[in-house]
């Protein structure tokens, strides 16, 4: 079984319920909706055929709505691009008009830039395409240098060398795009473009305050916020390392090492961890990957990711099934490899809590015993992302009737939801109840051996996992 989830983009190319469906089939764990683009309608609309889906295809399937956030983007052009030459001059201009942009000069739809930058700054458009040397700031005129001769079109955003723009992280588009996503009961809300822990915070209230109780995904994409890293991933659910902006502020050398490190980082903190961007982007035209995409996938999944994530390869690509199918293919032989399945995780720490050393517990003696499946009767889903940390190829099955536990839990590296109704597993008889259900899936069978936690107070919230017990299925 694939423990690597995937995470896939909807868009105009994957927006009907056969296309979805099949993408359910192929392996997709989590949907993602782009708030980027398109209406909060056509965002609904996609929520409902997930939802209808996967109940159709027998799968628990999460949704994550992602945020604009501030991009910082160019105008428009009148004949909506132009040419640039190497050496020669050309302005960015925050009081020019959106559509008014010729070869000299292109407006700004974020006005504050000339207050951010200064001369000697490097400037990056078009994920680094185009390259533009500050020469001199004269009001709300930046006078730039064209590093070489390339073509700018409309609407190109714009990331300053080594990071610095202070443009907040929630915009007023961002605000009512939580109100939307929150009556949707999306699983998880991504916040694009955050700098410290401060902005996950924020992030955080105005969900809460939409009455909507999903997971925070924090975005890595600013080298503001590589620089405070450790308390982004400690006030955050989840972190994606995004690796386009990152990758043009900080240079494409450094996103190895950083990538590496995020992930042993969230991992180490008990935090989940998706790797974005380009993974699979040749697929977007070419019904196959080309190798060096296959080497990335399985480099990440040996790093540890929780999830790897597809977005314009199956939001606007002409194979999304079969991307998703040929990720899921690279996952799984990832995921044989040796280093896939050891762990010194938190070997030599001392647990504070009863839950997280149960869980400890459970994932050691399972790696060093002949267990065929883990299973956990959870309420939050809190013991099974602890069990998750630890690198296994031993199957985690969550067992709770809560459907939002279950959609967010599907985001977890080897784990599986699987719902159950907590008034069908009687206190006296649950360890009965539970191995008939495991048994019922045909997720074990007579003659192997389970793990199996839980708390002794079945069904109430917070009463904490404290009991492991090892379980061998007789006829």
């Amino acid at each position: 079984m694939r423990r690597t989830k995937i995470v896939a983009t909807l868009g105009p190319a994957s927006s009907s319920s056969e296309v979805i469906e099949d993408m359910i089939r192929a392996g997709v764990d989590v949907f993602r909706l782009n708030y980027s683009h398109g209406t909060h309608e056509e965002q609904r609309h996609r929520n409902d055929l997930i939802r209808t889906c996967s109940e159709k295809a027998g799968r628990i399937v999460g949704v994550l709505a992602d945020l604009q956030g501030p991009k910082i983007r160019t105008g428009r052009f009148v004949e909506g691009r132009v040419q640039l030459i190497r050496g020669e001059h050309f302005i960015l201009d925050a009081d020019l008009g959106e559509d008014e942009g010729t070869n000299e000069r292109v407006g700004l739809t974020y006005k504050d830039l000339p207050r951010d930058v200064k001369p000697g700054n490097l400037l990056l458009l078009d994920d680094g395409r185009v390259e533009l040397e500050i020469v001199d700031v004269k009001g709300n005129e930046i006078h730039c240098i064209v590093g070489y001769t390339c073509e700018l079109s409309d609407n190109k955003g714009i990331n300053l060398k080594g990071g610095g723009l202070s443009a907040p992280a929630l915009t007023e588009k961002d605000k009512e795009d939580i109100k939307a996503a929150a009556e949707l009961e999306v699983d998880y809300v991504a916040l694009s473009f955050a700098r410290s822990a401060d902005d996950v915070h924020l992030c955080r209230d105005y969900v809460r305050k939409a009455g909507c109780d999903a997971g925070i995904v924090t975005k890595v994409e600013r080298a503001d916020a590589v620089a405070n890293i450790d308390e982004i991933i400690e006030a955050s659910d989840v972190i994606m390392v995004a690796r386009g902006d990152l990758g043009v502020e900080l240079g494409d050398a450094e996103l190895p090492a950083i990538q590496k490190s995020m992930i042993k980082k969230a991992r180490g903190l008990n935090k989940v961890v998706i790797t974005a961007t380009q993974m699979m982007e040749s697929m977007i035209d070419s019904p196959i990957p080309t190798r060096a995409e296959v080497f990335d996938v399985a480099n990440a999944v040996l790093d540890g990711t929780d999830a790897v994530m597809l977005s314009g390869e199956t939001a606007v690509g002409r194979y999304p099934v079969k991307v998703v199918q040929a990720m899921s293919r690279i996952c799984e032989h990832a995921e044989m490899q040796h280093e896939a399945l050891k762990s010194d995780h938190r070997l030599n720490l001392t647990f504070s809590k009863v839950d997280e050393a149960i869980a400890m517990a459970t994932m050691y003696t399972a790696n060093h015993l002949d267990v065929a499946a883990i299973a956990s009767l959870t309420e939050s889903g809190t013991t099974v992302l602890w069990m998750s940390r630890i690198s296994s190829g031993i199957p985690i099955y969550a067992l709770t009737r809560h459907r939002k536990t279950q959609r967010k839990v599907a985001l977890y590296r080897g784990v599986y939801p699987v719902n159950v109704e907590n008034d069908k597993i009687g206190p006296v008889h649950v360890t009965q109840c539970v191995v008939d259900i495991l048994l019922n899936r045909n997720i074990v069978e007579e003659g192997q051996r389970i793990i199996m936690t839980r708390g002794n107070l079945i069904g109430e919230k917070g009463a904490g996992t404290n009991l492991m017990k090892i379980v061998d299925i007789d006829a």
